[in-house]
């Protein structure tokens, strides 16, 4: 087992070089990656991808910001799948993100997650200030904090292999939400890890957990499966 403590949040969640995450404000349980076959799986949505591009440009009009999608949106490989509830991106293995063994690294993969989930936020209109907050949220203070995380890796992806990512978040709990990805081999679509996560709201000022409001769970939970289903492969 390999144990590193959570990042507090999406933005602000950098691996020190010995492989440990920053101290997050509050207590958190340790991060658990590990490696096995014939794990049970995470649930998840699996459809088409058209471009989020115009989702993007749409919220961002609706509240008076600039419509025009950023370069980075325009050049990165992800989009939001047909039913707008899941996203996926796709990676490159770089070389300096393998080990001795030519093998990405447990950081690599975490990083690869988080870019993932911070994109998707950003690409249904959640804030780009680093916490992924709604409307509501930003004028009450509350910000979504990492309480648990877990990966499972059954095939470390190898330096020029591509790495394509889902990623989708639902419900948990009154004061929480939960995040899932999923991990296939591009090039064969093999299934080669998951992960799943848990965050809890937290005032920002306060430094307390608070209850998910209602105002707040229309708008977050309206990006979310409202039943879990299982993702196509093994």
């Amino acid at each position: 087992m390999l144990r590193c403590h959570t990042p507090p949040q999406c933005a602000r969640a950098p691996l020190r070089h010995h492989g440990r995450w920053e101290s997050p404000p509050a207590a958190a349980p340790a991060v658990v990656v590990r490696c096995a076959r014939g794990a049970p799986q995470v649930s998840g949505i699996e459809a088409a991808s058209p471009g989020h591009a115009a989702v993007t440009a749409a919220l961002a009009k609706a509240e008076g910001g600039d419509a025009r999608p950023s370069l980075a949106e325009r050049l990165r490989l992800g989009n939001l799948l047909e039913d707008g509830l899941s996203y996926k991106e796709s990676f490159i293995v770089r070389c300096y993100e393998v080990g001795i063994n030519k093998t990405a690294t447990v950081e690599t993969i975490a990083n690869l997650l988080q870019e993932v989930g911070c994109n998707h936020a950003q690409s249904v209109g959640f804030s780009t200030d680093g916490f992924a907050t709604t409307t509501t949220m930003r004028k009450l203070g509350l910000i979504w904090v990492t309480n648990r995380m877990h990966i499972e890796i059954y095939k470390y992806p190898a330096w020029g292999d591509v790495v394509e990512i889902e990623t989708w978040c639902q419900e948990d709990g009154r004061i929480g939400t939960r995040r899932d990805w999923i991990l296939k081999d591009l090039a064969n679509g093999e299934v080669i890890g998951r992960a799943t996560s848990k965050w809890v709201m937290m005032n920002q000022n306060t430094r307390r957990l608070q209850r998910v409001s209602d105002d707040v769970r229309d708008e977050v939970f309206m990006h979310c499966p409202k039943a879990p289903s299982i993702p196509r492969g093994k």
